[in-house]
């Protein structure tokens, strides 16, 4: 079989994040890229070397060469280039969120089911060795019934009132932002390593800045803050907050959000209290896994495919002691998403020895809108809320 062909919507950092990790892919082909404006678009193509750009994103989805189709667009644009992208029967990955409401990605979630393309979100925390190693061990059962799990996800680079971006905006991010954005991928990592879902939530947010100082010039992620003229922005969304969450099987437990916590860059970590142990991990040190033992030494399980179990040591592609992190992770959830595309494109037959495909679904995408909406739902009324399937 030849190369899959993919085309890329969007020419941020999360597009360009994706278009390194699809080099790193074997038989997987860029061949259009699309941007806001055909400008560009072309500069892109000529940074990267792709043969087609263009400046409207409906001329990508149509284009007969592209197979599969990337959405790295802001999230207000997610819901309609999806669904144009469903519409054809190409093969689709998103970035999350998968729309802006419940109403939104429940249609998405539909139309996958009815499309002959395999569709995907990029929930990326999913795709580390040690995450994997960890639910192995709890899904298992290796350490017994679990208690309790805290963690959460912390940045710092909204932390000055200066600091903007259009992830600040409504109209452009939806009527969340540090829980749809990084609350959100904490929520999908640890439901996938319980194999439980949050059935139930208590919200607590925080806008810290309520008047921001927009520059007048463009910005991108994660920039830093340039002095400059400037204009007053109210803020709408939240700067941090904390969450009480219920899972299945009566697992309780509690994560905090932040994008205002200095010196934290890029935060995810979790812990895992059961009956024989608890496992703890932490993005910013992707390559170790602690366990904590009551009546013997706790110990550091390292990323080492020698010694991790199956579903781990697949996705760690060095020898013991040659790091792998952020760049990787992607790196697995792309081998992963084209895995299943190769399977449906041979009709059916099991491409990768019959591996079950762990990346996130539309349903999975869907379920975790609807798990936004609880949270939101939660700070307003000051109660629990169910997170209703």
């Amino acid at each position: 079989m030849g190369s899959i062909k993919v085309g890329i919507i969007g020419t941020g950092f999360s597009a360009r994040s994706h278009l390194e990790a699809l080099r790193r892919l074997n038989r997987v082909e860029v061949v259009a890229i699309a941007s806001s404006s055909q400008e560009r678009a072309e500069q892109v193509a000529k940074e990267f070397g792709i043969p087609k750009a263009y400046g409207d994103a409906r001329q990508l989805i149509h284009d007969p060469e592209v197979e599969a189709v990337h959405n790295c667009t802001p999230n207000h644009l997610h819901f309609p280039i999806n669904r144009e992208v469903l519409s054809t029967g190409k093969h689709l990955l998103s970035e999350k969120p998968l729309a802006l409401n419940s109403q939104e990605s429940r249609q998405l979630m539909e139309w996958a089911r009815k499309s002959e393309g395999v569709s995907g979100v990029c929930f990326n925390y999913r795709h580390y060795p040690m995450v994997a190693e960890a639910r192995a061990a709890i899904t298992g059962g290796e350490y017994g019934r679990v208690y309790l799990v805290q963690g959460g996800y912390l940045q710092d680079w909204l932390l000055y009132n200066t600091d903007y971006n259009w992830r600040l905006e409504p109209e452009q991010s939806g009527s969340t932002r540090a829980i749809a954005d990084i609350g959100s991928h904490w929520c999908d990592t640890v439901q996938h390593v319980l194999g439980r879902r949050i059935v139930e939530v208590f919200a607590d947010l925080k806008t810290v800045h309520p008047v921001r100082y927009k520059p007048k010039g463009p910005v991108t992620t994660f920039a830093k803050s340039e002095d400059g003229d400037r204009e007053e922005i109210p803020i709408h969304t939240e700067d941090c907050g904390i969450v009480l969450v219920h899972f299945e099987g009566g697992i309780q437990g509690v994560f905090t959000v932040s994008q205002v916590s200095a010196g934290r860059k890029n935060r995810l970590y979790f812990e895992i209290s059961a009956e024989k142990a608890s496992l703890a991990w932490d993005q910013e040190e992707p390559n170790r896994l602690w366990i904590g033992k009551r009546e013997e030494a706790n110990r550091e399980l390292l990323r080492d495919p020698s010694i991790l179990s199956e579903p781990a040591a697949s996705m760690a592609h060095y020898p013991g002691g040659h790091q792998e992190g952020w760049p990787d992770g992607l790196k697995n959830l792309l081998i992963d998403f084209y895995e299943e595309v190769r399977r449906k494109k041979e009709g059916g037959e099991a491409a990768s020895g019959g591996k079950t495909p762990s990346f996130a679904t539309f349903e999975d995408g869907h379920r975790i809108m609807v798990l936004i909406e609880a949270v939101l739902e939660s700070h307003r009324t000051k109660r629990w809320v169910g997170v209703e399937e």
